[in-house]
């Protein structure tokens, strides 16, 4: 890439040429998120990440004496697309997230000037930097389990002058000393809604966070209650490790299924989410008899009784228990 002065020029035509991608395909609508990304630079929080290649994966960085290689970490960094950035025993346990999908979540959060926000999975940093950016770092909380990760995080928020508390601890737990939130933003899959966020949101609070392959939009209530719906974005992201974590299999598609559901979204995202409480079969008749609902027509309710997830109205008739095994087929 040449001198230093050439490398930051390349970076900085194509961190703005996927700004204008952005807004282009629809993904930043609001000019606050708009500035937030135009300011943020990706590659300042992805210096490495990982490529699949078959059963192996290539690292890609941004120091690497190859300037080919160079220019293909840039590429990648700046397309519209999740990179693997940290890997532990060959399993992913961290990721930068799809650019566009960040922009839509940061969009669905609703954020207001003076909100406080806790965002569970600190991860490369990169997330926490724009909240920073809309909201100032005073405002902003990030947490991750592993200090490795945090500590990655830390130093790439510090490189752009951020500094918001980034906390080493589990995310199921939230964050009690930073509390109370006016948001929660969640970047890692869940089997459920930890309880304890609740307690630690003020009322009319908002959560959204993966569940099943879609991303619940929640309302807190109070310290007891918070009910809402999926939004018609499907989300993939890396699961929450700590005292929620998902069973071993918990998001694994069963055995028998017709091709066409297996790659049928929408039937994946129901199969998921009704998975503790009905089996494929039982999910498969409803789905078809219901009209293939969306993920706009199911939501969740959390409560100090329980949680639940619902078809179209949480007070049924289509109502189920979130993580609990199914029992025999009737």
């Amino acid at each position: 890439m040449g001198t230093h002065a050439e490398a930051r020029d390349v970076r900085e035509i194509a961190h703005a040429a996927q700004v204008r991608e952005l807004v282009a395909a629809g993904a930043l609508s609001d000019p606050a998120w708009r500035a937030a990304f135009a300011a943020v630079p990706r590659h300042v929080f992805v210096p490495c990440y990982f490529t699949g290649r078959g059963a192996g994966h290539e690292r890609l960085w941004a120091d690497d004496p190859d300037p080919a290689q160079r220019a293909r970490w840039l590429r990648g960094v700046y397309t519209d697309a999740p990179l693997a950035t940290r890997l532990r025993d060959g399993e992913l346990v961290s990721s930068s997230s799809q650019p566009s999908l960040m922009a839509k979540m940061l969009e669905a959060l609703e954020v207001r000037d003076g909100d406080n926000v806790l965002e569970i999975g600190a991860g490369t940093g990169y997330n926490a930097a724009l909240l920073c950016h809309r909201l100032g770092e005073d405002l902003v909380t990030t947490v991750d389990l592993d200090e490795e990760i945090t500590e990655s995080a830390r130093s790439h928020l510090a490189r752009l002058g951020y500094r918001p508390a980034v906390v080493t601890g589990d995310g199921a737990r939230g964050c009690p000393s930073r509390a109370p939130f006016d948001r929660i933003l969640v970047t890692c899959t869940l089997p459920q809604i930890p309880y304890a966020w609740l307690g630690q949101c003020r009322p009319g609070a908002r959560i959204l966070a993966p569940l099943s392959t879609g991303l619940i939009a929640l309302t807190v209530r109070d310290a007891e209650l918070a009910e809402g719906r999926f939004l018609h974005t499907s989300a993939y992201f890396v699961p929450l490790r700590g005292a929620t974590a998902a069973p071993p299999g918990t998001y694994g598609m069963p055995e028998g299924l017709p091709y066409e559901l297996v790659e049928n979204e929408r039937f994946q995202f129901m199969l998921v989410l009704t998975s503790g409480a009905l089996h494929p079969r039982e999910a498969l008749d409803l789905w078809r008899r219901e009209g293939r609902p969306a993920r706009e027509r199911f939501g969740v309710t959390v409560s100090a009784q329980g949680q639940w997830s619902w078809l179209d109205d949480p007070q049924g008739p289509y109502v189920w228990p979130l993580g609990e095994p199914a029992g025999p087929a009737g």
